[in-house]
């Protein structure tokens, strides 16, 4: 009984508001450029600088485009599990320190973007294409690019508290 006392005095916390108002933030920044990208982008691809080219793309599948496929059963078991995740990040970072609640609040918010892009249009758009000479990068977008991020600093801070061990 303690122990459940103890969870809802965690998630009741005030610092919890702050970082929901992170998540919105995020879905709302990534909300934003999509939109752009869907209203005013009318060429098959935009060329920025020998580097950087929109380039709007569709994604079914999931991160870089895996697990790709035109079957429904496929996308909505993908989608289910995606929600899925996506709450029990969100619970768990009700419940964590200030620095793993960070860290998942911004795969969260990427996450929630590309969620909604997959319950509204059954698909991601995806429309950053990085390049150098021949050598493209996966075509992203700007919540794939918080949700790596998020990952990135996870792994980091795995890494150190490793070595502090």
């Amino acid at each position: 009984m303690i122990k459940l006392k103890e969870i809802k005095n965690k998630i009741l916390k005030k610092e919890n508001i702050y970082f929901l108002f992170l998540i919105l933030l995020i879905f709302f920044l990534d909300r934003y450029s999509k939109n752009q990208i869907l209203t005013n982008f009318s060429e098959a691809r935009l060329y920025i600088n020998d580097y950087l080219n929109l380039d709007l793309i569709w994604n079914t599948g999931i991160g870089f485009g895996l697990l790709s496929s035109d079957s429904e059963i496929i996308y909505n078991f993908l989608t289910t599990i995606i929600g899925l995740v996506i709450f029990i990040l969100f619970y768990v970072s009700l419940i964590s320190d200030r620095l793993d609640k960070l860290i998942y609040c911004i795969i969260i918010g990427g996450a929630l973007g590309n969620f909604y892009d997959r319950l509204k249009y059954r698909a991601v758009p995806d429309f950053i294409d990085i390049n150098y000479n021949n050598f493209h990068w996966f075509t992203f977008n700007v919540a794939d690019i918080f949700i790596s991020l998020g990952i990135v600093i996870y792994i980091c801070k795995s890494f150190l508290r490793k070595n502090e061990n």
